[in-house]
Formats: structure tokens, C-alpha cells, sequence
């Protein structure tokens, strides 16, 4: 694999943790929101953490696209 493929992958890699790293957050500000009695609050963070998950599923297909 060339230098620059490698890189690409390395960087969609760190792209996939740290997307994963704001979806749990989101889903945890959510259940937090949600306690608060902020429910608008709470599913618009629950409908983030949704499309974070789907943008990993995207990056994970990338990355797959390299094998």
C-alpha cells in the first residue's frame, strides 16, 4: 500500500474512534437531558447520536473499500 493510501486509511481509522467517542457522548448527554426533564433536549442529542452512528457505518465501509 503507498504512503498516501496508508495515510487515508490511518486517518478514516481516527475518524471512526473519535466519531464513535461523540456518539456516546451525545447518547449520554441525551439520557442526561432526559433526567432534566429537557425533553426536546434529549431527543435531539438521541437523533445526533443516530446520525454519528450512521457516519461510522459510512467510514466503516470505507475503510473496508482498502481491502
Amino acid at each position: 500500500m503507498s504512503d498516501e493510501k496508508l495515510r487515508l486509511r490511518k486517518l478514516i481509522e481516527h475518524w471512526i474512534e473519535h466519531n464513535d467517542e461523540h456518539g456516546a457522548r451525545f447518547e449520554e448527554s441525551a439520557r442526561q437531558a432526559a433526567e432534566m426533564g429537557l425533553e426536546m433536549v434529549a431527543e435531539s442529542l438521541k437523533a445526533a447520536a443516530e446520525k454519528a452512528a450512521g457516519v461510522s457505518e459510512h467510514l466503516r465501509k470505507a475503510l473496508e473499500a482498502f481491502e
